[in-house]
């Protein structure tokens, strides 16, 4: 896509009043300065969620999100932000243009449109079939054997491919599509030998595939009988990557950012099963593994996820693949264990919804399962724990939060008989090197969470550097490596030195696309929250942050000195002994000056 400029980027942004686009989504009320309502992200009874329609931003004190009127649409609605723009010029009448945009790009976005638009016309046809023609009667009694109401099959769009080799062939070719375009979508298939195009689904139920706008994009087909293969699926084109698409996700949206949990599934009957049950927060991988484009996308709307897979050994293979693929975004994940040949679909007819929620409630973390599962299918020599243990830290080793690291230490050396030192000097010994941090995208970002101890401070002073100038300046001269340890925060503090005028003021709009998810919803916050009163003494405050950011730097350099200390000590390495004994003693008398 072609760049959009910045100043018509700004004119829609002094269109559109986020009052008016929020309250489109929900009720709000006015209190005092700010319109307050139920946050639409996570579940309250108690409105916490703050619209200011003088900053053009939008908190929430209870879940943390907030941004401006951009970032809420695409939260809301799965948009990119060149598409949330888009949204929200069209509402004030401004139409977005693109700059720098080659006729190759125009010409591969005149073809996504069309194979969407064919795919459109697929799936309603099919989902016609189903509901109401003679040649959809197979599909009807099927699904009522199965117990799926005419609620779900609407909210599914389920079709059904008679069994007919050119049905879908000719009813395309009868709207005027191209054959070349019906092609490249995979739905029909060139005929050998001078024969006629063929369809490629017939005789199977279809589940239409939706990306985040609700647009079908794909199908996956099941046979009604016990044949094979039993499921087969669209092959990927320009509109469809399976590794970066959750069948049912566009319908469970909604419920998935109101509890902040996803239930992942194995199957499409699963999902149906879930969403008829009333747990309409579930989805299903389109045939594939899980994918760190997967983590990304589920990252946008919760931080829980709990895994029902099989319980055979494949289930257990693809159970741990998506640990793998999970575990680094900072997702909570953990495994729902099924009873022996049951699956949600079957639990669910065999015991209810009651029986399904205990399931649920016996969740275990997905890491914890993993380590014990090793433990177990190595054996008990010393080199099968040592194969076990090296596996355990391979996965610790992916989890982003520091404290979280420490505890599943703490457990995996309990439970092989190793002490917390050894394994913490092998996962420091192995670990990759630290990833330059990331500079904003439009990505969805992991929600925020401070990992250091002096967070308060840091908070306070990005605070005062809001409504300080002078403050401001004097962070510039001490330099922001110095004040912040907290790559979110000093990120921050950064940004918003960089956006002060040639006069040393803050614009307006600090919230901006320049800055991930997760730092506008922390400076919106901040921004709320922006009264002078306590800061009565902001140079007092100021040294305070200082003062706090030192002794932290030190209190880690002493914890690293004393890993060391024991290392030289274990190896007799009497000369590193005795100058990591000089530093250590150096640092702690420093550290009791400062108390």
């Amino acid at each position: 896509m072609g760049r959009i400029a910045e100043e018509k980027i700004q004119e829609i942004r002094d269109r559109v009043d986020i009052v008016e686009v929020v309250s489109g989504y929900l009720p709000l009320k006015r209190s005092g300065v700010n319109h307050q309502g139920l946050c639409p992200f996570h579940q309250e009874k108690t409105p916490s969620f703050n619209v200011n329609s003088a900053r053009q931003i939008f908190h929430c004190f209870g879940c943390g999100v907030g941004g401006n009127v951009f970032s809420f649409i695409m939260r809301m609605d799965g948009l990119s932000f060149p598409d949330a723009v888009r949204r929200l010029g069209e509402k004030v009448g401004i139409e977005v243009e693109e700059e720098e945009v080659s006729p190759a790009e125009v010409r591969r976005r005149e073809a996504r449109e069309r194979l969407a638009r064919i795919n459109e016309v697929a799936g309603s046809f099919y989902h016609q079939l189903l509901l109401d023609d003679a040649a959809g009667a197979p599909g009807r009694r099927y699904l009522r054997q199965r117990g799926y109401e005419g609620e779900t099959v609407r909210a599914f769009q389920l079709g059904f491919a008679p069994e007919g080799w050119e049905t879908l062939a000719s009813h395309l070719a009868g709207k005027n599509f191209s054959a070349e375009d019906v092609r490249n979508t995979g739905l029909v298939r060139p005929g050998k030998q001078d024969r006629g195009d063929y369809d490629l689904f017939r005789n199977r139920l279809l589940f239409p595939i939706h990306d985040l706008q609700g647009r079908m994009v794909a199908f996956g087909g099941r046979v009604l009988d016990d044949s094979l293969p039993k499921y087969i699926n669209s092959p990927e084109t320009d509109v469809y990557h399976k590794g970066q698409v959750l069948y049912g996700l566009y319908q469970a949206r909604d419920a998935i950012r109101h509890s902040d949990t996803v239930l992942v599934v194995e199957g499409y009957f699963d999902v149906l099963a879930l969403h008829q049950a009333g747990f309409s927060n579930a989805v299903a991988t389109c045939g594939t593994a899980l994918t760190p484009d997967h983590a990304r996308l589920l990252k946008r709307y919760a931080d829980k996820i709990l895994l029902i897979f099989d319980e055979d050994a494949a289930g257990r293979q693809a159970t741990f693949r998506a640990m793998d693929a999970l575990l680094p975004s900072g997702l909570a994940v953990s495994v729902v264990a099924m009873p022996a040949g049951e699956d949600p679909d079957s639990l669910l007819k065999t015991r209810g919804e009651e029986g399904f929620r205990r399931c649920l409630d016996a969740a275990r973390p997905v890491l914890e399962v993993f380590i014990d599962d090793q433990l177990r299918s190595n054996d008990d020599t010393v080199e099968g724990r040592a194969r076990a243990a090296n596996q355990a830290l391979e996965r610790i080793r992916r989890l982003p939060e520091e404290l979280e690291r420490s505890l599943y230490l703490q457990r995996l050396a309990k439970l092989i008989g190793l002490n917390v030192e050894d394994l913490q000097s092998k996962l420091r010994g192995s670990r990759p090197a630290a990833s330059p941090v990331r500079r904003p995208t439009t990505q969805s970002a992991p929600s925020y969470k401070p990992v250091t101890a002096t967070g308060q401070a840091q908070k306070y002073l990005l605070r005062l550097m809001l409504v300080d100038e002078q403050l401001r300046k004097s962070v510039r001269e001490a330099g922001t490596v110095e004040l912040f340890l907290d790559d979110q925060y000093r990120g921050l503090a950064e940004h918003l030195l960089a956006s002060e005028d040639a006069a040393g003021k803050l614009p307006e709009n600090l919230i901006n696309s320049a800055l991930d998810e997760a730092s506008q919803s922390l400076l919106a916050g901040l921004v709320m929250q922006e009264d002078q009163g306590w800061a009565d003494n902001p140079e007092k405050i100021f040294e305070d942050c200082r003062r706090a950011a030192a002794n932290t730097r030190l209190k880690q350099r002493l914890q690293e000195v004393s890993s060391l200390l024991e290392e030289a000590r274990q190896s007799g390495d009497e000369t590193a002994e005795v100058q990591h004994l000089r530093e250590y003693t150096e640092i702690s008398q420093k550290l009791k000056k400062k108390l």
